[in-house]
C-alpha cells in the first residue's frame, strides 16, 4: 500500500457487549500490525436485521460473559441492559475520544464503567476527555450508521478492511491472517492470533457414570448448522453424551426476514468458517421452501430406521457443498441412497404431513430457552446442574468446555 499503514474501519456500538469485548483488543491490534484503526460510532442493528431484538440483546449479554474468559477478556455477568443515561454519557465520551484521536485507549475504560454501572468512573473520564455534545454525538452516530449500511453491514463490533467484514473477537483471526499475508505484521511482533477459540485436545472422557443429554436444534437451510453437524455428532464419541436432534423450520419459513446485507455477510462468513472447520462448502443450491418440507416429510421415517443424523447431514451436504437440487426427486434420492436407505421405501413416506407439530414444538422450546436461531445447543446436566444453552457453530468449544468442567476433567 505504498508504505502507508493499512486502514481498518472499526464500528463500535456503545451498549453492545461484543463491542466492549472488541475494544479490549484494539490496542494490541495496533501494536502488532501496521494499521490505522478508524473508529466509528453506530447504533443497534435495524429491525429487519434483528427480528427478535429482545432475545438478541439478552443473549449477547449472557454470551459475552460466557466466552470472555476463554478469550482472555472480561465481561460482567448481568441480566439487565445498561442504564440509558449512562449509555448516552458513554456515547458522548466515545465521540469526544474519536475527535481527540484517543478512542482505543478510552473505549475500554468507558465500556468497563458502563457495564459496571460506575457513574463516578465516567465522570472522572470526562475530566480527561472532553465529551462531545449531544448534537455532535448524534451526528457521529448517524454518519457511522450510514457508512456501515453503505459498506454492507448491520452490526456493531465489526471491522472492515479492503472490502471484507470481520465480526468481533470471534472473527479477528481472519483479519489478522489477511494483514499478515500483506506483510503488515510489525517486525518482532508475535504472529499467533491475538485471540483464538479454545480447543480441547485432551483425551476423550467416557469412563464415568455421569451422562448428559445434548439437544441440537437444526435447520436444513442453515449453512452454519451444516458446518457444525459433524463436530456435534462427534461429541458422543468423546464424552458421555446422548445426542437429541430437535429440528426446526428455517427462519424465513417462520416469517423472520433476512435482509440483503445479512445474506451477503453470511455467505462470506460461512465460507471462511467452513474452511476453518475443514468442511466441504461452496456449491450451494438453496433448499428453502418445498425442498426443506419434502426432506422433513422423510425425517420421521429416517429416524425410525436409525439414520436421522445421517439423513440431515446428507441433505445439508447436498445443498451446501454439492449444488444438488434437493427439491427434485433425483436430488432427494441421492440424499437417501448414499446413507444406505431405500429410495423406493422413502417414496412411500415422501410428502406426508404430520411432521410440522414436532418442529413447532422444538421452536417453542428453543424460544423458551431465550434462543431463536440455529444451530442452538442445550446441555442438560443432571444432578441439579442448570441447563447450559448457547447458539452458534462457533460456540461448540463452550459446550465441550462445559461438559469437561461438569465431569471435573
Amino acid at each position: 500500500m505504498g508504505g502507508q499503514p493499512h486502514r481498518v474501519l472499526y464500528f463500535h456500538q456503545t451498549d453492545d457487549p461484543y463491542s466492549y469485548l472488541a475494544s479490549q483488543v484494539l490496542g494490541e491490534l495496533s501494536a502488532r500490525y501496521d494499521v490505522e484503526i478508524e473508529p466509528r460510532l453506530v447504533g443497534p442493528p435495524p429491525d429487519e436485521a434483528a427480528p427478535e431484538r429482545d432475545l438478541l440483546e439478552a443473549f449477547a449479554r449472557k454470551d459475552a460473559a460466557d466466552i470472555a474468559p476463554g478469550y482472555g477478556l472480561t465481561f460482567p455477568r448481568r441480566d439487565l441492559p445498561p442504564n440509558g443515561r449512562l449509555v448516552e454519557q458513554s456515547s458522548r465520551l466515545l465521540a469526544g475520544a474519536i475527535a481527540a484521536g484517543r478512542f482505543a485507549e478510552v473505549a475500554v475504560n468507558v465500556g468497563r464503567a458502563l457495564w459496571d454501572t460506575d457513574r463516578g468512573a465516567l465522570d472522572e473520564l470526562a475530566q480527561r476527555i472532553p465529551p462531545a455534545d449531544a448534537a455532535a454525538t448524534g451526528a457521529a452516530l448517524e454518519a457511522g450508521n450510514t457508512l456501515r449500511r453503505r459498506l454492507g453491514h448491520y452490526l456493531g463490533a465489526t471491522f472492515y478492511y479492503g472490502g471484507e467484514w470481520y465480526w468481533g473477537v470471534d472473527r479477528l483471526c481472519y483479519l489478522e491472517r489477511r494483514l499478515q499475508s500483506l506483510g503488515a505484521l510489525r517486525r518482532a511482533a508475535a504472529a499467533d492470533p491475538i485471540v483464538r477459540r479454545p480447543e480441547f485436545r485432551g483425551r476423550p472422557v467416557t469412563a464415568t457414570q455421569r451422562r448428559f443429554t445434548l439437544e441440537f436444534y437444526v435447520s436444513l437451510r442453515s449453512p452454519y448448522t451444516y458446518i457444525a453437524m459433524e463436530r456435534i455428532y462427534a461429541l458422543p464419541q468423546r464424552y458421555p453424551v446422548d445426542l437429541r436432534l430437535r429440528p426446526v423450520l428455517p427462519m424465513v419459513m417462520r416469517g423472520l426476514p433476512i435482509p440483503r446485507a445479512k445474506r451477503f455477510y453470511i455467505t462470506l462468513d460461512t465460507m471462511r468458517e467452513a474452511e476453518g472447520a475443514g468442511v466441504p462448502f461452496g456449491r450451494v443450491c438453496d433448499p428453502v421452501g418445498r425442498p426443506v418440507e419434502r426432506a422433513f416429510s422423510l425425517y420421521p421415517w429416517a429416524r425410525e430406521r436409525g439414520r436421522a443424523a445421517e439423513f440431515l447431514l446428507s441433505f445439508a451436504r447436498a445443498a451446501f457443498a454439492e449444488g444438488v437440487d434437493t427439491g427434485q426427486d433425483a436430488g432427494l434420492r441421492h440424499v437417501v441412497e448414499r446413507i444406505d436407505l431405500s429410495w423406493s421405501e422413502a417414496c412411500e413416506h415422501l410428502d406426508r404431513e404430520g411432521w410440522r407439530d414436532e418442529l413447532e414444538e422444538n421452536r417453542r422450546v428453543m424460544f423458551a430457552m431465550g434462543l431463536w436461531g440455529v444451530p442452538s445447543l442445550r446441555l442438560l446436566g443432571g444432578d441439579g446442574a442448570p441447563d447450559f444453552c448457547t447458539w452458534g457453530q462457533d460456540r461448540i468449544w463452550r459446550v465441550e468446555q462445559e461438559i469437561r468442567d461438569r465431569l471435573g476433567s
